[in-house]
Formats: C-alpha cells, structure tokens, sequence
C-alpha cells in the first residue's frame, strides 16, 4: 500500500531519483525515461476515458491500472534479484497482454478491413486514442531501447507492443466502427 504524507521531498533537486529498490538514478536515465513516458500514457488514456462510455471506459479504467503496474515493473532493476526484495516486486504478467488481445479480436470482428492507411481523428474519442497509441509507441521504443542496456520484463515489451494494437482498433470502434474514419488520400495536395 502506497502512502503519501509529503508530496514534495527535495531529494531531487539535485537531478536524480529514486528507483524502485532504492538505487538513485539520474532523472534523465533510460529507465527513468521509459517509466516516465509509461506515465505520459496514462495521462492521455485519463484524456481519452473523459470520453468514453460503457465498456470502452471500463476497459480504459483497467489499462490505467495496468500501467501502473507496468510502471512499477518498469521502476525496478534487477529482476533477477527479486527474490531478495523485502516484498515481491510487482511485475507484468503475459495474462495482461492475453486480455488485450481477447479485447482487440472482439473489436476487429465488428470492423471492416482498412483498404487505406486512416487520419488520427474523427471522434473526440478516437481523436485521443490514436494520442494515446502513438505515445504507447513511444514508451515501447524507450523500453526497448532500455532492454538493450538493463533487463527488462518481457512481458512489459509486449503489453506495451499490444496496447499500441488496441488503441488503433478502439480508436476505429470509437469512429462508428469504422465508418467515420477519416481515410489518407496519398498526394491529395500536391
């Protein structure tokens, strides 16, 4: 359980923070950096859930959750010492990608398949979602990019890598199951 009595600490005035084990970091250090971009995502799906409805935002209510989780995946190295840890650090689980994934075929069965690349837009909905995609595919390039350096969860690669998946499937949901979508026109303004 988490508690916060004092929001501000002054512990990184200096330009470092605190990982999840204790280790202190620069704030600008890869992992740093993919957890904290972990947590620009969040920020647009709470964007994005200002907008939904019914299933759709319950379905955002847990992929917030999840990041979370991820991000607390994400804040502690050293994975092999976990069984060290005074608590059993929380990690991702393949189980969270398995939901995802149930939840992208049950979309892509109500849509028609693209014939044409689509604009970001339409929906307000859909309009955040695809943010919420691109700066989902953000995270996974800096979480890869850290798994070249440290360990990283595996299973934290692929939730990032099928999050992307589900936002653009719930952002053509999001679009009249398709049919708003707003269609690229290659060379329509030259």
């Amino acid at each position: 359980m988490v508690v916060l009595n004092k929001i501000y600490t002054r512990t990184g005035d200096a330009g470092e923070t605190a990982l999840g084990n204790g280790t202190r970091v620069a704030k600008h250090s890869p992992r740093v950096t993919a957890y904290g971009t972990v947590d620009e995502v969040n920020a647009t799906f709470g964007l994005a859930r200002l907008h939904a409805t019914g299933e759709v935002a319950q379905q955002i209510a847990r992929i917030q959750n999840d990041l979370f989780d991820l991000g607390a995946d994400l804040c502690r190295p050293d994975m092999e010492k976990d069984a060290e840890a005074e608590y059993t650090p929380l990690r991702m689980t393949d189980a969270q990608t398995d939901r995802l994934e149930r939840e992208i075929d049950a979309m892509n069965d109500a849509l028609e398949p693209l014939r044409s690349f689509i604009l970001p837009g339409g929906s307000a909905l859909s309009a955040h979602l695809h943010l919420c995609r691109t700066v989902t595919r953000r995270a996974e390039r800096l979480t890869m990019e850290l798994a070249t350096l440290e360990n990283v969860n595996p299973a934290a690669v692929r939730y990032l890598n099928r999050l992307s998946d589900w936002c653009f499937c719930a952002a053509r949901i999001a679009n009249d199951d398709g049919r708003e979508d707003i269609l690229w026109k290659p060379g329509a303004n030259r």
